[in-house]
């Protein structure tokens, strides 16, 4: 897909959020005045966008810094910064990973995440893709608890061309785990448990842990990442659903609270919709009319 057809794609599936967000942000800015009412009113914005509060209080200070006084007019400038501001807490500081992606064959991607987060679409949208760049993919189901797990990992395997079993090598696998809740200790052990097989059979396996994540479900799902994270490495996150809320802000708080990268969002519900997290086109399509 071209890098122009995903950006409209991404800039109609964050309408919700521009539309509250945005807007909101550009009033405040229109002031002509940054006061202390302006300064409470961002706050506030940014609070209910999801952005978390560990990463408003970095925003804002970098508002206050960057504000110019008395009835200087606010103009463009400040929300570039803001912008700017954005991208650059998105972006992080991560060293990049020791091996090259898919340099490695089998490279191990797991998925992990609780019940209806979307992790086998996730899964059989980018064993498409992966297909489509033509590479040798196989989807493991490793989920024993719903009955329809593995009906509804093979519907994708069909659709995307991608063959699903479980013992094979020499491939790409991407391993669709059960809907682990995060509440469960249980559950928890026997991700572990999947973890350390995996290391017996591959030493340098898995590649990438990626956690897939809901976007509607704001700081619930941040809530998901903590435990997760805690029961075992994340390489990154997964974020779907962002078509679906005014929220989209929670992409920072999550990124600023658990300093995970965000690897993959999603915005629709076609196999293009979910592509690599690029942090400058997520804020330019998050305030771009």
């Amino acid at each position: 897909m071209e890098a122009g057809s995903f950006f409209q794609r991404l800039k109609r599936g964050l309408t919700k959020s521009r539309e509250t967000f945005v807007q909101k942000v550009g009033a405040i800015f229109q002031n002509r005045r940054w006061d202390e009412d302006s300064l409470d009113a961002m706050e506030e914005t940014l609070i209910a966008a999801d952005v978390g509060v560990k990463a408003t209080q970095k925003l804002m200070e970098v508002l206050r810094q960057a504000a110019p006084s008395g009835d200087e007019e606010l103009g463009q400038a400040m929300s570039l910064r803001l912008q700017e501001a954005m991208v650059e807490m998105l972006q992080g500081s991560e060293l990049k990973p020791k091996v090259p992606a898919l340099s490695v064959r089998p490279w191990v991607i797991i998925f992990l995440g609780v019940n209806g987060v979307g992790k086998t679409t996730t899964i059989g949208k980018m064993a498409a893709q992966f297909r489509a760049q033509g590479k040798k993919v196989l989807m493991v189901a490793a989920d024993t608890f719903r009955a329809a797990a593995i009906e509804q990992l093979e519907a994708w395997g069909q659709r995307a061309g991608v063959d699903v079993i479980k013992h094979k090598s020499g491939s790409d696998p991407l391993i669709d785990t059960a809907g682990r809740l995060h509440t469960k200790v249980h559950l928890i052990e026997e991700l572990k448990k999947i973890r350390r097989i995996i290391v017996r059979e591959q030493p340098d396996a898995p590649h990438e842990t990626l956690l897939v994540l809901d976007a509607t479900t704001g700081q619930n799902g941040l809530q998901q990442a903590r435990v997760f994270k805690e029961a075992t490495d994340i390489s990154g996150i997964v974020l779907t659903k962002l078509d679906g809320t005014a929220k989209g802000g929670v992409i920072i708080s999550i990124r600023e609270e658990l300093g995970v990268p965000v690897k993959y969002i999603g915005v629709g519900e076609d196999i293009e919709d979910l592509q690599p997290f690029d942090p400058a086109r997520f804020v330019q399509a998050l305030f771009e009319n």
